[in-house]
């Protein structure tokens, strides 16, 4: 064995975490870390200590020591090499380097050093790996989410079966007062009063007290008749009032207490159209949509490690009665993009006259507004230099002091002008937002997803390059990889064009309208 056991300990050698790898007892492992502070000496620049028996390798953190209990056989070099590292990993999981924050951190820490260290032997990792290796997806957590889940669920269920019950219970209430009411004032003899319940009296002969015919009366829409005196007006307002507060019943009691126990109480809202419609109805009798999609991997020191480019033409018809037509098109002659059409079109005619018509011509086009429309052609372009990406990114950490300064600067390519651009740079896990030096554009901190969020309303000739400066606590520079990217353009790489529509029937008069809509998208966009 070469690592013996990994320790965290004050000056005064009070052990705050240690992890063995080997059987130890408890006595032993104590009595090891108790002696190292006293073979420490004052003013010494060593890094280890050798014993009769094992071997001290040591780093001083602020008012703390990061050591290694080795044997006196096991390799110094990767001895350093394996502190190095675990030296690296107290910050990234110790919010401050004193005993509060070591202590509040020791099972995180545990975990890290098991990363690093496995039967005593170092293992060949990185910090970015190491956080990614305990940070992984749990299946007994999606489980007990999924089961805590389902109890708030279940609670709103029972929720909403008690609060009908309450409603229903006043109601009942308020139905017995009244009726008791009528009772107490009808034996007074009061011959105005008769007359006011006989005018409230419902068809069938049974009156307002009659519990059957006064559940026909919605809580929400109190009776509309006129008040022919101060005593019916006096009956009709409380059964107004209470309706009303019992129609309109706001948040209770148990909704309230368990979101004020931290619970996510997720509302019941009924979706209306406007909610659920991606895209407003077409009203042109025909639309045509040209996408392209790009999937672009570049190197954070410079060049394309891929790059994807897959576009489509489709077509919306309003009217079934109008899909006897062809499309002209025109495309922008570039070579390096591959046109592949429909099995149902005419690939003779496209190649030949660049019209889009169906092979059999007595056949009409689909509406497709169940979706995007019916797909008409397809290309692609797997080939391009670094000059045709529409937007290249440049990371720059600098390390100073305990802090490290992350310089991100962007330029765009003339030949798009992007909207809605969203660059987005993961971050270490950070207790407050990072310190953000300079911007051009508006950014926000993900503090659930440790991401920041760096967005441009529109890249055109105005603002072709920009750049951007932070600064987080001191961290190992492939955490802020990869960088994902988000934007949009008007314009594409084909440059396709619809110059019209050919009816197929009809007198052969003016050409059909029609409305073009084009739109490039970064599909997965990233510096890796």
């Amino acid at each position: 064995m070469v690592v013996l056991a990994a320790s965290i300990v004050n000056k005064s050698g009070k052990v705050l975490v240690t992890r063995q790898y080997v059987d130890m007892s408890r006595i032993r492992i104590e009595g090891l870390l108790a002696a190292f502070p006293k073979l420490v000496g004052m003013g010494k620049q060593h890094t280890y200590i050798e014993t009769e028996n094992v071997r001290y390798v040591y780093q001083p953190i602020e008012a703390l020591f990061l050591l290694l209990v080795t044997t006196k056989q096991s390799n110094i070099l990767e001895d350093l090499d394996t502190l190095r590292m675990l030296s690296k990993l107290v910050p990234e999981y110790s919010m401050s380097l004193d005993e509060d924050g070591i202590v509040n951190a020791v099972f995180e820490l545990i975990f890290a050093f098991d990363e690093v260290i496995s039967l005593g032997h170092k293992e060949s990792v990185t910090v970015a790996q190491v956080k990614q290796y305990c940070e992984m997806e749990s299946h007994e957590e999606k489980l007990h989410k999924l089961v805590m889940q389902s109890k708030i669920n279940d609670t709103k269920d029972v929720m909403k079966r008690k609060a009908n019950e309450i409603d229903k219970s006043k109601i009942e209430k308020t139905r017995g007062d009244l009726k008791g009411g009528f009772s107490s004032m009808s034996s007074l003899g009061s011959a105005r009063l008769d007359n006011s319940y006989n005018d409230l009296s419902m068809p069938g002969g049974r009156g307002f007290g009659s519990g059957s015919d006064f559940s026909m009366i919605s809580d929400a829409e109190p009776i509309n008749t006129k008040a022919k005196d101060r005593s019916r007006s006096s009956v009709t307002a409380p059964l107004k009032s209470i309706g009303m507060k019992l129609g309109k019943t706001g948040k209770n009691q148990l909704m309230e207490s368990l979101k004020a126990e931290g619970e996510d109480i997720i509302e019941d809202v009924k979706p209306t159209g406007q909610t659920r419609a991606s895209a407003p109805p077409p009203t042109d009798p025909f639309t045509l949509t040209v996408e392209e999609k790009l999937n672009v991997a570049l190197k954070r020191e410079g060049g394309i490690s891929s790059f994807d480019m897959q576009g489509t033409l489709s077509l919306q018809i309003l009217n079934q009665e109008d899909g006897f037509v062809q499309v002209q098109i025109e495309t922008g002659g570039n070579p390096e993009i591959l046109f592949k059409t429909h099995p149902n079109i005419n690939r003779e005619l496209f190649n030949s006259e660049s019209i889009l018509g169906l092979k059999r011509p007595d056949q009409p086009f689909p509406t497709g507004q169940g979706g995007d429309g019916v797909g008409l052609l397809r290309w692609r372009m797997q080939r391009a230099d670094e000059s045709m990406v529409p937007l290249t990114i440049n990371c720059w950490p600098s390390p100073s002091g305990g802090d490290i300064y992350v310089s991100l600067e962007y330029e765009a390519s003339s030949m798009f002008d992007l909207t809605n651009v969203i660059i987005s740079v993961p971050l270490p896990a950070l207790r407050d937002a990072p310190n953000v030096k300079q911007c051009d554009g508006d950014w926000r901190y993900d503090s659930r997803n440790s991401v920041l969020e760096w967005s441009i309303l529109l890249i055109d000739n105005s603002n072709r390059s920009g750049s951007m400066e932070f600064a987080v606590p001191s961290v190992d520079s492939s955490v802020f990889f990869p960088i994902s990217v988000q934007f949009a353009a008007t314009s594409t790489y084909s440059g396709l064009k619809v110059n019209g529509m050919i009816p197929l029937r009809g007198d052969g008069g003016a050409t059909p309208r029609f409305v073009q809509r084009t739109q490039l998208v970064a599909q997965n966009y990233q510096v890796i």
